[in-house]
């Protein structure tokens, strides 16, 4: 029997639900629910330079290429100005919420935020680890945008911060043509599951007496064992924070080795180091402040398994650099990342799919802005575009994982508007960010 067209389908659900409007004269809302037939599609609460916004739940497929595996509960976030502007979708990494984002209104652009498949909302109770692959994300955001492209037929763009910048490249490497250009920020494209590449700007950034500040703290916090344990255990119990999984002195291992990834990923301040004058509460605060103990507990813990499990699938991670502390150290005796991945569950790394990746994007990813941060460790693992590739990479001097457009000079932003202007075309307007 021969099978209805996308098309016939879209008419008759049309006709079913509308009294035979046409698919143009429907509300958004009403758009919204022919074009994803089995969603949950809710007003929600407009900001910034949006007219309308919804809530969408999709019934998303498990298995994106067999329906007859089962579905879960997929959330997006659609935010409506004007059908002819600009769209930008952004593929967040983690969880998501709503809110208006640097490049929407840069472009007063229209605006799709898609949760990352079994994350926040979009979590079932038991995750099943089999469907959880970028290849999947990749899919949802195809089929997606690929829908809304029925509404939105303006220019289109790609986004995300950190994971979800990565998940904009992975994307762009799959479906090239989904989207006109795309916009990572602190993206990276990881060389193994310990690149040795974040360590390596982690002992070369900054100046030296402030590299050496950072590790005269670390031994200090693990010199004093006794005392911070005691602060971390009256911490945990005034935050009703619970350490099954990983007990507070593994716990305050790792937040030592992790504090100077965490340091320069997030712009610290060498003046702020506690000296050997510190008292142990002083020592205790800082390390809190800086990496501390937020993935470590069982909230923590149980909140970032899905992303540790993508990093040591697929995606690569770092690794801790032991030396500055080794001879102090009573627990923790390995570099890597893993301890903090699902137990149980096929950990077997694709060395190959980042690989793959990358070789798209650095010889064929053209209109791809990159905005990157000098002394973020991920940094270190951004792209490399060939110089015949028409892309457009940006690194803010001292600048970290929290770098926008908005961070850099006036001359910067410009370059990045006249770029953008051209990949775009003249009819999209841009709004510069500078600062006052």
């Amino acid at each position: 029997m021969q099978r209805f067209s996308y098309s016939l389908l879209l008419l008759f659900l049309i006709s079913c639900k509308t009294n035979y409007k046409t698919f143009e004269e429907l509300s958004l809302k009403a758009k919204l629910e022919v074009l994803f037939p089995k969603s949950e599609v809710t007003s929600i609460q407009t900001n910034d330079h949006f007219k309308e916004a919804y809530q969408v739940v999709l019934e998303q497929n498990l298995n994106p290429k067999n329906k007859e595996e089962g579905t879960f509960k997929h959330y997006m976030y659609i935010n409506n100005v004007d059908y002819k502007n600009p769209t930008v979708l952004i593929t967040d990494g983690y969880a998501s919420r709503n809110r208006t984002t640097e490049l929407s209104k840069l472009l007063k652009a229209n605006q799709v935020i898609v949760e990352y498949r079994m994350y926040g909302k979009s979590r079932p109770d038991s995750i099943p680890w089999k469907y959880l692959t970028n290849d999947n994300a990749i899919e949802d955001y195809h089929s997606i945008v690929s829908k809304l492209k029925k509404i939105y037929t303006g220019k289109w763009l790609s986004s995300g911060i950190s994971k979800g910048g990565e998940t904009t490249l992975i994307y762009k490497s799959k479906y090239p043509e989904d989207v006109d250009v795309a916009v990572p920020y602190v993206a990276p494209l990881i060389n193994g599951l310990e690149d040795t590449r974040t360590n390596e700007l982690i002992n070369s950034v900054g100046t030296e007496e402030c590299r050496n500040n950072i590790k005269k703290f670390q031994r200090a916090v693990l010199e004093n064992r006794k005392a911070i344990l005691k602060l971390l255990s009256d911490y945990a119990e005034e935050k009703k924070m619970s350490f099954t999984e990983v007990p507070q002195e593994e716990a305050l291992e790792y937040s030592v080795l992790e504090l100077p990834f965490s340091f320069w990923q997030w712009g610290g301040k060498c003046e702020e180091i506690p000296n050997e004058k510190a008292s142990v509460q002083e020592l205790f605060n800082y390390l809190e402040k800086v990496s501390g103990f937020g993935l470590y507990n069982d909230n923590g813990f149980n909140y970032y398994l899905p992303s540790f499990y993508q990093h040591i699938k697929e995606l690569g991670y770092y690794g801790f650099d032991l030396e500055p502390v080794k001879d102090l150290l009573k627990v923790v005796k390995r570099s890597s990342n893993d301890r903090f991945a699902p137990k149980n569950t096929d950990l077997t790394y694709d060395a190959n799919y980042i690989k793959k990746v990358r070789e798209f994007i650095e010889n064929k990813g053209n209109k791809i802005l990159y905005i990157n941060g000098a002394y973020d460790p991920w940094g270190a693992c951004a792209p490399i575009p060939k110089p015949n590739v028409d892309a457009l990479k940006m690194t803010l001097a001292k600048g970290s994982h929290a770098t926008r457009i908005k961070d850099f000079s006036k001359e910067d932003q410009q370059k990045i508007y006249k770029t953008l202007q051209r990949w775009l075309g003249d009819e999209v307007k841009i709004y510069p960010l500078y600062k006052n």
